[in-house]
């Protein structure tokens, strides 16, 4: 049917409103991100954060971090009888078939490091859970003995660091896409390197929140696990009461930016909010319940000056008391619901072979790796057949 309008009609329909070709974030600075730094804002907020020790790194055992490979310093219950000598994954690697040879110690270049680590370990009741200055390496859990973050040892430690993508990224990309433009080599190095050795303790996963601050103001708050919890739906406006308390009470005038995020452990009986992390106002932090979009763009309380009347000001008071900040759970019929079943970091984990073979210990890394080697003795001799059919 003819409208008279169906040229301007058509028009609408075939040009879309434009869409933003990027995000529209704030300048992202070197300094916001160094805000962002455990080492930077843990001795501001020491009281409120779960018991852990800094220990600043020397440049050799950044260099250590940095090199290809894993080689471990030996330990008094080492067995090198038998190593992976082509990846270097066990301590004693490059001294395999010479007994008398003296097992190579990576640490004797940052001895002192490593005793002070032995130490912090002792002092914190024998288990930590390690964390870089902006990272924990999550990503690389699969390949401990406990498949988690808890370490009884240096070596554990060193074994989860240099398995970590997460902590590579904090290595060498910490500042990548800031507004002060790249960042040299240089400037990297004069970073001060943490290493963050937490309390170990068994979080309970289902009350960790992710909070989100813009221009001073908690906006939005949600789940950090993403699986389906019940009984969170019956404490929501406790739990966003305690948070909005917490943030005005202790973060909202003390962060040196007014754009972050910060996560908290809220544990049974749920009456004490703890800082667990802060994250920085940018694409890298991962927003999960959220969209980065709707953060930018969410409607906040307009504050007005104090210009009218007693009764006009009681009144505003009153509706800006209405506000609260956005906060998601996952529910029942969600699609993240129930997502245990899916790996996290899968882009950061080896084939599921390997990851099987570490989970059995040395004895099933021996095994796979024998497999390994007698397959790829079985490729080339077919491959060198091929070639004399040819």
């Amino acid at each position: 049917m003819s409208t008279g309008q169906g040229e301007s009609v058509a028009t609408a329909v075939a040009t879309p409103p434009e869409q933003p070709k990027q995000l529209p974030f704030p300048p992202v600075t070197k300094q916001h991100i160094l805000n962002c730094s455990y080492h930077s804002w843990h001795p501001r907020y020491k009281a409120i954060t779960p018991k852990a020790r800094l220990i600043p790194l020397p440049e050799a055992f950044l260099s250590y971090l940095r090199e290809d490979g894993i080689v471990l310093p030996p330990e008094d219950n080492d067995n090198p009888e038998w190593s992976d000598a082509d990846s270097g994954i066990f301590s004693g690697a490059d001294n395999e078939g010479d007994e008398d040879a003296p097992t190579y110690d990576p640490s004797t270049h940052w001895r002192e490091t490593h005793e002070v680590i032995e130490a912090v370990i002792e002092e914190l009741g024998g288990k930590v859970a390690p964390k870089m200055n902006w990272s924990a390496p999550k990503d690389a859990t699969w390949i401990a003995a406990t498949n988690s973050m808890e370490c009884r040892t240096p070596n554990d430690i060193y074994l989860l660091l240099k398995s970590s993508d997460f902590v590579t990224h904090d290595l060498q990309h910490a500042f990548d896409d800031t507004a002060d433009g790249e960042t040299n080599m240089s400037e990297e190095i004069s970073t001060p390197y943490h290493l963050v050795l937490r309390k170990w303790i068994v979080l309970n996963p289902s009350v960790e929140f992710r909070c989100f601050v813009r221009d001073r103001k908690l906006i939005a708050i949600c789940q950090r696990d993403l699986n389906h919890f019940e009984f969170l739906f019956k404490m929501e406006d406790k739990l966003r009461q305690s948070i909005q308390e917490f943030f005005d009470g202790k973060l909202r005038d003390t962060f040196p930016d007014p754009n972050f995020t910060f996560d908290v452990y809220i544990p049974p009986p749920h009456d004490r909010v703890w800082l667990v992390d802060f994250n920085p106002w940018a694409l890298r932090t991962d927003p999960l319940l959220f969209s980065w979009m709707e953060l930018l763009t969410l409607d906040t309380p307009v504050e007005t000056q104090d210009t009218a009347s007693p009764e006009s000001e009681e009144s505003e008071d009153d509706v800006i008391d209405l506000w609260q900040p956005e906060f998601r759970l996952i529910r029942r019929d969600d699609p993240e619901a129930y997502g245990f079943a899916t790996p996290q970091y899968s882009a950061h984990k080896l084939p599921r072979d390997v990851v099987d073979a570490s989970r059995g210990g040395e004895g099933m890394m021996r095994e796979f790796a024998e497999q390994w080697k007698e397959a790829q003795r079985l490729s080339e001799q077919q491959g060198n057949e091929d070639s004399e059919n040819d």
